[in-house]
């Protein structure tokens, strides 16, 4: 029986250290040391120029040089996702030799 109080002994242990540690407060200015833990997690980022829908056999009939007409006009912001959440939409840029993006707007809330 010696184990079992060793066990509840560590988990009142525990329990007073919760208790007397104070939890961080919401109300106090974050700073991007608050972040640090997440900094090297990968995420994946997407630009979405447009969206459209075809059938199988249309897709199959795609060659070179087809035209695929997506569900936006030329100029409107495309939509940025993180993690497949939307999280801002911009404008495509050309950064020397590569596309880019900037963003224009930060989208709040969850929506997408």
């Amino acid at each position: 029986m010696a184990g079992t109080d060793d066990i509840e002994l560590n988990d009142l242990t525990v329990a007073a250290r919760a208790q007397a540690e104070p939890e961080p407060s919401d109300d106090g200015p974050r700073t991007g040391t608050d972040l640090e833990a997440v900094f090297d997690v990968p995420v994946n980022v997407s630009a979405v120029l447009g969206k459209t829908s075809m059938e199988v056999s249309q897709l199959l009939k795609l060659s070179r040089g087809a035209v695929v007409e997506l569900d936006r006009k030329v100029g409107e912001a495309i939509d940025i996702y993180v993690n497949d959440r939307l999280v801002a939409r911009g404008e495509v840029v050309l950064v020397e030799d590569r596309l880019g993006i900037t963003m224009t707007e930060i989208v709040k809330g969850s929506q997408g």
